[in-house]
């Protein structure tokens, strides 16, 4: 693969996500100071690898690094106090730095400056996907898959500077919740990168896996609810009930939906990634096919009973309102 094309594979899955939240946000900026954000984002990610660098060989003059991230804790306390804290701090300097200088010009809203967040974000995973693809670590398929999940990462913070930044009237408790959405980031950044390791470890510890997907999921959801919140639209209610043991029952059925509908992706995932080195008439082989079919089909019926508990949480919530 010519560099050319990894530059490619690494650029437009992550352009392409932007431009769809582009067309989504209606206060959105102009593409051409969107596209100098996704650079930017892009520039950040290699700063972040430098300082990772750093903080690697500075650690390693002083304990053992490197034997310590082959333990469970000691990758649990690299994503906490490593990965997460450079990378998002990063990022967060990525959209800063830029929107102050806008800022003095022009009016943002709130609605631009998560926009930013996101082309930072994307900007950020398209320097991790030609990372990954310069060094033969993944596949493009595997980056494509993750292409969103940095702007999911980004989101609360996101939104925390987008409504204190884009006011009208400076709202000072937004500045101070945006250390704490910031450190909400770095958690959720380390927990995501801890549970997609966690099939390397032995059982019981490699069923954490398991909740990788689960755990997306809601970080998609908080992610939409934020994107409606910062555009001023009412947000999507599933907990509607009037009492603690209708509340306890929505909130059981919302958490089952989540692990059944990740893992319903994480099935088709796996599926996908063990049948793509296959061609076109291996895939009609009778027990290729058999898998194939009874897999998807497992998955289309998780995925079918997550979106019909979906489904109803939001029926009951309109008839608690109408």
């Amino acid at each position: 693969m010519t560099d050319l094309s990894l530059l490619l594979y690494a650029v437009i899955p992550p352009l392409l996500l932007l431009a769809y939240y582009y067309c989504r946000v209606f206060t959105a900026p102009s593409l051409l100071r969107l596209l100098l954000f996704f650079i930017v984002g892009a520039v950040s990610g290699f700063i972040a690898l430098s300082l990772e660098w750093v903080f690697e060989t500075v650690a390693n003059s002083i304990v053992d690094w490197q034997q310590m991230n082959k333990s469970i804790p000691g990758i649990a306390l690299r994503q906490l106090v490593e990965i997460g804290p450079i990378e998002e701090g990063c990022k967060l300097a990525a959209v800063v730095a830029p929107t102050c200088y806008f800022k003095r010009r022009y009016q943002l809203r709130p609605g631009s400056i998560f926009l930013f967040s996101i082309a930072v974000a994307l900007g950020f995973t398209a320097e991790e996907n030609w990372i990954y693809f310069d060094n033969g670590t993944a596949s493009i398929f595997e980056r494509a898959i993750a292409t969103p999940v940095h702007a999911l990462f980004s989101a609360p913070w996101g939104y925390a500077l987008g409504i204190f930044i884009g006011s009208y009237i400076p709202l000072s408790r937004y500045k101070k919740v945006i250390p704490s959405a910031w450190l909400n980031s770095v958690i959720c950044h380390a927990l995501v990168n801890f549970l997609s390791s966690a099939w390397r470890f032995p059982a019981p510890l490699s069923f954490l896996s398991y909740g990788l997907f689960p755990f997306l999921l809601w970080m998609f959801w908080r992610f939409e609810q934020l994107l409606r919140k910062v555009q001023s639209k009412p947000p999507i209610t599933l907990i509607s009930g009037y009492t603690p043991k209708l509340r306890n029952w929505q909130r059981g059925l919302v958490l089952f939906a989540l692990m059944i509908g990740g893992n319903a992706i994480l099935g088709l995932f796996l599926m996908a990634r063990i049948i793509s080195p296959l061609s076109p008439s291996q895939l009609l082989y009778p027990d290729k096919f058999w898998f194939i079919f009874t897999r998807f089909l497992l998955s289309l019926i998780l995925g079918l009973i997550a979106w019909l508990i979906y489904r109803y949480l939001r029926r009951s919530a309109r008839q608690q309102y109408f």
